[in-house]
């Protein structure tokens, strides 16, 4: 089923919900390979997917809740630097996934999914126990969720 992204009331619940809606994109995937229940091309797309929806959030962090967080807090070699070099390592993997799948290795591409699965876990801990938290204290969710409609339209 493929995952549409929304803006909830808040700025935690929206990048939470995405979380989430992301990993249960992920979990399809792993479980078509698992059952063997679609062919390449289809298993191809859901990878394709997957990593557009990632990259969609990485973005939505990177152009618009970053840049405002440290706007409003002028911090900008704390929590956003750290999440930065974990995206970075994120797309690296990625990349990797992506390049299994093209090649029709889909144990391959699971294989890394492990990898970020891993990291992936590590990093929204903290965006949700920390950074989301500390953006909803210094920013105005209603200019925030204006700038992200072309996120998820």
């Amino acid at each position: 089923m493929p995952w549409n992204p929304t803006l909830n009331d808040d700025l935690a619940g929206t990048f939470t919900d995405d979380h989430r809606g992301i990993d249960a994109v992920w979990a399809e995937i792993e479980a078509a390979v698992d059952e063997g229940s679609e062919g390449p091309d289809a298993l191809r797309e859901r990878v394709r997917s997957f990593v557009a929806h990632m990259n969609r959030h990485l973005a939505m962090e990177e152009e618009v809740l970053f840049p405002a967080f440290e706007r409003a807090t002028g911090m900008v070699n704390g929590p956003t630097q750290v999440m930065r070099m974990e995206h970075e390592q994120m797309r690296s993997v990625l990349v990797q996934i992506e390049d299994h799948a093209k090649r029709g290795d889909f144990g391959g591409a699971l294989d890394h999914g492990d990898t970020l699965h891993m990291l992936i876990q590590q990093h929204n801990m903290k965006e949700e126990g920390m950074l989301y938290r500390m953006a909803a204290a210094h920013l105005s969710w209603p200019d925030l969720k204006g700038q992200l409609k072309s996120y998820v339209g």
